[in-house]
């Protein structure tokens, strides 16, 4: 994992212990960021347990790159191979950039000022399904690089793994592939300010995962991810629970036959 992986800081022990950290301020920090002073902060089955249950750790995978680049593409690949071809299915929950405005974005806009909010609620989100030991495919065009570091923050200060995926394409490449026919609107003058032509679009600097994908297949995309996730440790080894006494076998072993 990269130096910003909280997987890299002291291997398990050193998220339980971070974990365990913030545990004791979390209250404190979330009535410093709300309007509200009258809430407290209720503790239940900590995270490890969950994350137990499940088999595996729950991580954000943050899919970033401009419109027609490939991110839902990958996203619904990663999801399904994940789901449908592991010998056991891992707890997936993927977050598509578009279809959060028919609902929790709906309010939305595409100025810069709700792009900013449109990342902090993803990302708020992503964190509690992470936090449940979900393995979150959050994607977002999310152009600007200081949305995103948010979102990684949301994520460090609470001990969870954070992934940024950095789906490139070239402009000429998303332009003529131009799946919703945005560009071509774009190019007739009925959209402005759009992410990569007359808009910013401020790629990531040093992503943990970058994918090419005018130079890389679906199938290696998600295969590439899944490697990641390998490499960081997301998997929790599995141990057998100690039979106890009266667990529903003989009273001693003068009663077997």
């Amino acid at each position: 994992p990269g130096p910003r992986s909280p997987i890299a800081c002291g291997g398990r022990g050193g998220v339980m212990r971070m974990a365990m950290g913030f545990a004791m301020l979390l209250p404190y920090l979330a009535l410093a960021s709300t309007k509200s002073d009258n809430i407290k902060y209720h503790q239940g089955i900590p995270r490890e347990e969950k994350w137990k249950a499940i088999g595996h750790k729950g991580i954000t995978l943050w899919m970033t790159g401009l419109s027609g680049s490939g991110k839902s593409t990958v996203s619904v690949a990663l999801e399904n191979a994940l789901v449908e071809h592991q010998p056991k299915s891992y707890f997936v929950y993927r977050l598509d950039g578009d279809n959060l405005r028919y609902g929790l974005n709906r309010d939305l806009g595409f100025a810069p000022e709700d792009r900013k909010e449109n990342v902090r609620r993803v990302a708020e989100v992503a964190k509690l399904f992470a936090e449940a030991g979900a393995i979150v495919i959050a994607g977002l065009i999310s152009p600007y690089r200081s949305d995103r570091q948010y979102a990684r923050e949301v994520h460090l200060n609470a001990s969870l793994p954070f992934l940024e995926v950095f789906i490139d394409a070239p402009l000429a490449v998303v332009q003529k592939r131009d799946p919703k026919g945005l560009y071509a609107k774009v190019a007739e003058g009925k959209i402005k300010n759009f992410t990569g032509v007359d808009a910013p679009y401020e790629a990531p600097e040093t992503p943990e995962v970058h994918i090419k994908t005018d130079e890389t297949t679906v199938t290696e995309a998600a295969n590439f991810i899944m490697r990641k996730l390998d490499a960081v440790g997301i998997n929790l080894p599995r141990r057998f629970r100690p039979f106890e006494e009266n667990g529903g076998g003989p009273a001693s072993c003068g009663a077997l036959a």
